[in-house]
């Protein structure tokens, strides 16, 4: 078509085309966004972890020598109850923390979930379209 008219098949290539475009574009998108979402995932993960393992050490040496102190107190009198009442406080500390690492690892939300929800609309929007 030399005339400089365009006929229906060039119309229908340049749709495609733009469409093409626009598919990838949202694509890339969402790859980013999956991509950022790792990212926080895996740093947010390595700081509880740090924080848990410092917290940990610092609790059990910290306990150690309360305990430690409190049995050498109580040596000539009442060793035994102390050293029972040393293990209770250990056990209930040890509780605690368990209780406290499950409550926080369920808090975490859900790996790639803004991901997950962009996807959902992207094929809602999608399906709506004629």
């Amino acid at each position: 078509m030399s005339d400089g008219t365009q006929g229906p098949a060039t119309n229908l290539l340049r749709s495609l085309v733009q469409l093409g475009g626009t598919l990838l574009a949202v694509a890339q998108t969402r790859v980013e966004l999956l991509t950022t979402e790792i990212s926080e995932d895996l740093e947010r993960g390595i700081q509880i972890l740090l924080w848990a393992l410092g917290a940990l050490m610092a609790g059990i040496l910290g306990l150690l020598l309360v305990g430690l102190t409190v049995v050498i107190y109580f040596w000539d009198t009442h060793r035994m109850a102390a050293a029972v009442g040393v293990t209770a406080i250990f056990l209930l500390a040890a509780l605690l923390a368990g209780v406290v690492f499950r409550k926080r690892l369920h808090e975490k939300p859900r790996l790639l979930d803004a991901t997950r929800t962009e996807l959902r609309r992207d094929v809602t929007a999608l399906q709506r379209e004629p």
